[in-house]
């Protein structure tokens, strides 16, 4: 929807996107450990969770700002997942912003009712239910919709330290769990 805010919006779209707020904002890096060191070492984050998620090809660390904002760090783990072409394209710098929402299909209705597009909609984890619109149906910005049954704004319980996630021995489960490798 290119041309503004619609007066008449047909009634089989749903009344809003049930946008919970904004989780966080995920930046593309090189390196997770250089990222670290600015987010967490020089800003005072607060390391939450992070792992490898092999499906993807991704490495991921998760801080917490003082005040509560998220800072989620991307990077490769092989040249062909998504994010090392983000790289390459783009260079380091922000890749999504992540809303959570009610209901990510109820959110992807709404959107796509509107002419929004949305696209690599993901139903397969209860845990974790996602859809992205693309940059250029959001104003240059990718944004992550999703819909969760889990906490991410806590550490991760299993006591994994960052240090476990940067020398690669954590992973993501089926379940959107993270492990030691060793124990998958």
């Amino acid at each position: 929807m290119t041309e503004g805010v619609t007066s008449e919006i047909p009634s089989d779209i749903p009344s809003d996107a049930g946008v919970l707020r904004l989780d966080h904002v995920a930046v593309a890096v090189r390196d997770v450990r250089a990222g670290a060191a600015l987010y967490g070492d020089a800003l005072g984050g607060r390391f939450l969770f992070g792992g490898d998620n092999d499906h993807q090809g991704i490495r991921v660390a998760q801080f917490a700002l003082p005040g509560g904002m998220k800072i989620e760090l991307i990077s490769p783990l092989r040249d062909d997942a998504p994010v090392a072409r983000f790289l390459e394209r783009r260079g380091e710098g922000v890749h999504h912003l992540t809303l959570l929402v009610e209901d990510v299909e109820v959110a992807v209705a709404r959107l796509r009712g509107l002419d929004y597009e949305v696209v690599d909609v993901n139903l397969d984890s209860p845990h974790w239910r996602e859809a992205f619109v693309r940059p250029r149906s959001a104003f240059g910005a990718l944004l992550q919709l999703a819909d969760t049954t889990k906490r991410w704004d806590e550490p991760a319980a299993s006591g994994i330290t960052l240090d476990d996630v940067l020398a690669g021995r954590v992973v993501f489960t089926e379940d959107e769990r993270a492990v030691l490798r060793e124990n998958c």
